[in-house]
């Protein structure tokens, strides 16, 4: 009977301390979903549910090693499918202006541009179509994870980046969207989007450790409701490299 009590009371004393260690855990690891954190991420972001409906203006400062700044001026009217991002760089400055499937191109200030000119400044409505998706997409997360052709995996790892403890969401996208692969982390406690890193991957679909880049976010700027990241610094995921830095203005 002493023996069966004392090996009694070790399994007794072994499962407090599992169920010790799982309660030491945040809730959110063990028991959401990949779309139950998108939406808790989501509902920090974006309390009010004003992205849909999102229309605003804001300035972003690219700061870049061994180059000038680069100031942007971005206006976004979502339900009028209307994009401007006026550029300047030293003495040049580049508007790009879409109005549904109209484009507009001016180079400082001029509007009639030759062939040699866009060829030279490397100008187009396919580029202006390139920041319209760039803008809308990193100022638009995580909500816009919920747009057609996004594959959010239902798993949520947590992971330690940086020294830094967090609930991660990896996404992928359907072939005619895109080819990278996006982790997306958020802090385990208030859901805020901190991190986010891409990797490319090889014409068999697999992913190349040795690609893409990872950004890391610092403080808020509150545009329209919408809680977004005001410092943006980005770097390479193969030898964290840094490349540069976005800065948020309304």
């Amino acid at each position: 009977m002493d023996y069966i009590s004392k090996q009694s009371i070790f399994a007794i004393m072994k499962y407090l301390i599992l169920v010790l260690l799982s309660l030491s855990l945040p809730l959110s690891s063990q028991t959401l979903s990949g779309k139950e954190l998108l939406d808790k991420a989501i509902s920090y972001h974006d309390p009010n549910s004003n992205w849909p409906t999102f229309k605003g203006e804001f300035k972003v400062t690219m700061e870049t090693p061994n180059s000038s700044g680069r100031e942007s001026e971005i206006r976004i009217d979502l339900p009028a499918e209307y994009f401007s991002v006026k550029a300047t760089r030293d003495t040049v400055t580049t508007e790009y202006e879409l109005n549904k499937s109209e484009c507009k191109i001016r180079l400082n200030g001029l509007s009639n541009l030759s062939e040699g000119q866009l060829k030279t400044n490397r100008l187009s409505c396919e580029r202006a179509n390139m920041y319209k998706n760039y803008y809308t997409y990193l100022y638009g997360l995580p909500m816009k994870l919920k747009d057609p052709g996004t594959k959010v995996h239902e798993t949520v790892e947590r992971k330690t980046f940086k020294n830094i403890d967090y609930l991660v969401l990896k996404v992928t996208y359907e072939e005619a969207v895109g080819s990278d692969i996006w982790y997306f982390y958020f802090n385990p406690k208030t859901y805020a989007m901190e991190v986010y890193q891409f990797y490319k991957t090889d014409d068999s679909g697999k992913m190349n450790l040795e690609s893409g880049e990872y950004i890391l976010l610092s403080d808020e700027e509150i545009v329209n409701g919408i809680k977004m990241p005001k410092t943006r610094a980005w770097y390479y995921n193969k030898d964290d490299k840094y490349l540069g830095t976005d800065i948020l203005n309304k």
